[in-house]
């Protein structure tokens, strides 16, 4: 018999604020240098929309910040277990600029989102340990790898794994990519599962590529320089991530499959970050390229990004949480199915790990 960290519970929060497409026709979109964009707002949107896939996302509530919507997911995922909350060995939040309130521009990361969460579920056994992790669009997966090694090891036989983020309040109204990002919040309750057959989370791949490409993500002055400089916007190099991804990302995924001694035809599910849905389809054209393949089956890569963006740490957690739940229509997940979860992003990090269901 040997113990694994198993998903009894997941959990998530879609905030219920829709931002369509056609609500940002109005901005008034600059290039980098701050020039004007020559084009109308409606062809701006338009062809955004056909590059991405994204018709619409999410905003949080004005009263509520990270750690609120990250304490509903995790609340969610602790009930589906029908998990007693003062037994958790550990929670852990991924995440990446904090508690901004409504308003602000400013990230407030002191005391962490962890501990924040751990007392708005009132938690009161202190050996519940809370911490944060920020590791970019993976943060997710990379505390579910964290958390995998605690229970294997014997140190924790549970861990509440939380991702979230409400990147809406930190882009530039000036920047076009302001249109991908949206806020939520997705989780898993990992607990010790003794088994004789492989089952929940097994081998992993990572990377962490910053030579070439630590700025392909990063803080920077909005493109309207009239604005202050005090405050910092998300900002990022499109086409070069693009490149970056469909460069990296594929190799990862082979190097988890073989780390597991699988190969592609194991796969049941393809869990990948909801970044760019182009871009995703692309990844999982060039992982199949990787096995000799030229008809790619894009069934087995479920897609939220069309109508919730892209939530950073939330995307794989929240679309767990979707098709676990069978509120994603035509997905499933029935026991001994093969997954693979896997996200890229700032850093730049890669992470992919598979994982069978229970």
């Amino acid at each position: 018999m040997k113990i694994y960290a198993v998903a009894t519970g997941t959990g998530s929060y879609i905030p219920p604020v829709v931002v369509k497409n056609i609500d940002f026709a109005n901005q008034q979109f600059l290039n980098s240098d701050g020039t004007k964009i020559d084009a109308p707002g409606e062809e701006i949107v338009e062809k955004f929309e056909q590059i991405t896939d994204i018709k619409e996302r999410r905003r949080v509530e004005d009263e509520h910040v990270t750690s609120d919507i990250a304490m509903f997911a995790g609340k969610n995922a602790l009930e589906a277990a029908n998990f007693d909350k003062e037994n958790l060995d550990y929670i852990i939040v991924a995440h990446n600029l904090g508690d901004i309130k409504h308003g602000s521009r400013f990230p407030d990361i002191l005391p962490t989102l962890a501990a924040r969460v751990k007392q708005k579920l009132n938690i009161k056994n202190p050996k519940t340990v809370a911490y944060d992790i920020t590791f970019g669009c993976p943060g997710w997966t990379q505390a579910m790898i964290q958390a995998k090694y605690y229970i294997e090891s014997g140190d924790a036989k549970s861990a509440l794994v939380i991702g979230a983020d409400t990147l809406t309040r930190m882009l530039d109204p000036h920047d076009r990519d302001s249109m991908l990002f949206a806020d939520g919040a997705g989780a898993a309750l990992l607990e010790a599962v003794e088994s004789e057959k492989p089952v929940g989370m097994l081998k992993h791949a990572a990377r962490t590529d910053t030579e070439e490409h630590l700025d392909l993500l990063q803080m920077g002055d909005s493109y309207n320089t009239e604005l202050k400089h005090d405050h910092l916007y998300l900002k990022m190099f499109g086409r070069r991530l693009y490149n970056y991804a469909l460069t990296n990302v594929p190799s990862l995924a082979k190097e988890c499959l073989e780390a597991n001694n699988m190969t592609l035809e194991d796969v049941d599910k393809v869990l990948i970050h909801q970044a760019n849905a182009k871009m995703d389809e692309a990844i999982l054209k060039r992982l199949y390229r990787l096995y000799g393949k030229k008809d790619v089956d894009y069934s087995i890569m479920p897609m939220t990004i069309n109508t919730l963006g892209n939530s950073s740490v939330a995307t794989v957690p929240t679309l767990f949480d979707l098709i676990v739940r069978g509120k994603l229509e035509g997905q499933s997940l029935k026991s001994g199915d093969c997954v693979m979860m896997t996200s890229v992003g700032a850093g730049m990090n890669i992470n992919a790990y598979m994982y069978i269901m229970p």
